[in-house]
């Protein structure tokens, strides 16, 4: 079978080794850090029900309640199958209730209405002011944990991984991607690796790949600003019952409370040290909504850049649409052996790697089904207790 190279360790780049491993191809994985170094490891890990998009951005919600259901069957023990609420301090919000209820039936996502003394008997924790919520079947998610279930899983398929490996080159000739130039920094070497496909999966790193293929992909950096302070102050997951915005979700993570998030356009995935004022509005704002977060340490503060896609119609960066696209450059800029995988959630990685995975199959001219919704993820530990599989395939010196 064809030898697939896959740019970018993070979440989606693990999902489609693991898919691509499934339908018999060879694959060798590229990360210039840390596998999960990026993004992936970054993220407030939830698990999106979809309903917090369900109202402005209906694609991204039916895609997150159907990946939420499967992630559900395959890797349940990377999951804390909490629920989330959505709760109401205002009239607006209320109103905005009503809104979201449709919404979320329209999308497919099962949400009940509660009274604010339901509510207050599930989350004791929450503001004497709450009104009202919607109970939704959002989880939490071990950012780290749940992208190694990919790659071990991947790996005990034949799929080899290479971190600390940097590609600083895509090889072109005629038109055609035939491999990639990389350093190992761990070897102090550079080595040229040849594959018959290319995949740009690198967050948003993915314009930089792109670019070495003289390729501009529309990947717009989206960072925000996150907040851990010490505690559990809520065991389900807490959300403003209100338009998708700032500081106004509260994630339970084993003994801590991640607060988010905050976000703004960014030009370099890199550059994005968190402003303090973003800390401070994201803790006054989540404080609204369970007061203990006021009184919480802060743990510690970081930052991480979505990978949006540009939209140059987009009122806000709010209205982003969180979907995902999958690129063709031989059809969308006449150059072969490559595409781009853009967008995306942590939530909806397995469904990128299923659409990507279905472009090389037809590229390379096989008709292979997925089985990735119903092949169980062997745990995560299974990465560091199986041994290691092989070098760099065909690589040259």
């Amino acid at each position: 079978m064809e030898h697939i190279i896959i740019i970018g360790g993070g979440g989606a780049g693990a999902a489609l080794a693991h898919d691509l491993t499934l339908r018999g191809f060879e694959v060798s994985l590229f990360e210039k850090g840390e596998l999960t170094s990026g993004t992936t490891g970054r993220h407030h890990g939830l698990l999106h029900s979809g309903a917090r998009y369900a109202v402005h951005d209906r694609a991204a919600a039916v895609e997150c309640i159907e990946e939420n259901r499967i992630l559900r069957t395959i890797a349940p023990q990377a999951l804390e199958q909490n629920d989330g609420l959505f709760v109401a301090l205002s009239q607006d919000d209320e109103e905005y209730g009503e809104t979201l209820l449709d919404a979320c039936r329209t999308s497919g996502i099962k949400a009940k209405k509660i009274s604010a003394a339901e509510a207050r008997a599930l989350e004791p924790a929450l503001t004497p002011e709450v009104r009202g919520a919607l109970q939704v079947p959002d989880a939490t998610m071990d950012a780290w944990r749940l992208a190694m279930y990919f790659f071990a899983t991947a790996r005990r398929s034949g799929a080899t991984f290479h971190p600390f490996c940097e590609v600083q080159g895509i090889d072109t000739r005629a038109g055609r991607v035939t491999g990639v130039e990389i350093i190992d920094y761990t070897a102090g070497k550079t080595r040229t690796v040849k594959g018959d496909l290319v995949v740009n999966a690198a967050g948003a790193w993915a314009g930089r790949v792109a670019a070495l293929a003289g390729i501009d992909v529309p990947i717009q950096p989206g960072p925000g600003v996150l907040v851990a302070v010490e505690g559990r102050v809520t065991n389900m997951v807490i959300n403003r019952m209100h338009p998708a915005g700032e500081g106004d979700i509260i994630v339970p993570q084993r003994g801590l409370s991640i607060l988010g998030t905050s976000l703004w356009l960014a030009d370099d995935p890199e550059d994005i040290s968190p402003p303090k004022e973003h800390v401070d509005r994201i803790t006054a704002l989540c404080a609204r909504m369970v007061p203990a977060v006021g009184e919480a340490a802060v743990r510690s503060v970081w930052s991480a850049a979505r990978p949006l896609i540009r939209d140059a119609e987009a009122s806000s960066p709010q209205q982003i649409s969180r979907t995902f696209e999958c690129y063709d450059h031989k059809v969308i800029h006449g150059v072969e052996g490559i595409v781009s995988l853009l967008g995306g959630k942590a939530t909806t990685v397995r469904a990128m790697a299923e659409k990507t995975a279905g472009l090389i199959c037809h590229k390379t001219g096989h008709e292979i089904p997925c089985r990735t919704r119903t092949t169980p993820l062997i745990p995560w530990r299974c990465f560091f207790s199986d041994a290691p599989r092989g070098g760099l395939p065909r690589s040259a010196p």
